[in-house]
């Protein structure tokens, strides 16, 4: 048998692209969901403790972060080298954490669920725990996690 040919060379068909657009909408809106932004500057740098007996937090969405430790190197010669109180991206005093607690609580959708972790430096005094222990309980945050890393 022979092969009829007309003299012309066969092309090559158009790759078909209409569904890239959809592929291109679905691994954009898979990294939207994974993704997750730092939402608070440190101006702060802490060490947290060691420990032993560690749990994982359930519910991180009803969690509030105080931050406790000298300021960062950039901050330090602004605001000295004493232990600092941050709370979001602004430092504060102990009794400025009442006002965070109600304005975090006031975000939440489960209020009772809020917990209040604390994550100070290793060598912060606990003076200063025991002052944001005191305004915590003042404004009723009775959920008190201190963050640790786990001892070898």
């Amino acid at each position: 048998m022979s092969r009829f040919n007309n003299g012309k060379e066969r092309e090559m068909p158009e790759l078909n692209t209409s569904s890239l657009p959809d592929l291109i909408f679905t691994i954009l809106f898979f990294f939207m969901i994974v993704t997750t932004m730092r939402e608070v500057t440190l101006k702060v740098k802490f060490t947290v403790p060691s420990g032993t007996e560690l749990e994982k937090l359930e519910k991180k969405s009803a969690v509030s972060f105080i931050y406790v430790g000298p300021p960062t190197d950039q901050l330090r010669q602004a605001m000295g080298s004493g232990t600092r109180i941050q709370l979001n991206d602004k430092f504060a005093e102990p009794r400025e954490v009442m006002d965070f607690i109600a304005q975090e609580r006031s975000t939440m959708v489960d209020q009772t669920a809020q917990t209040v972790s604390i994550k100070a430096d290793e060598k912060t005094q606990m003076g200063i725990i025991t002052d944001i222990k005191q305004v915590l309980r003042k404004s009723w945050a009775l959920k008190i996690n201190y963050s640790a890393t786990k001892r070898n």
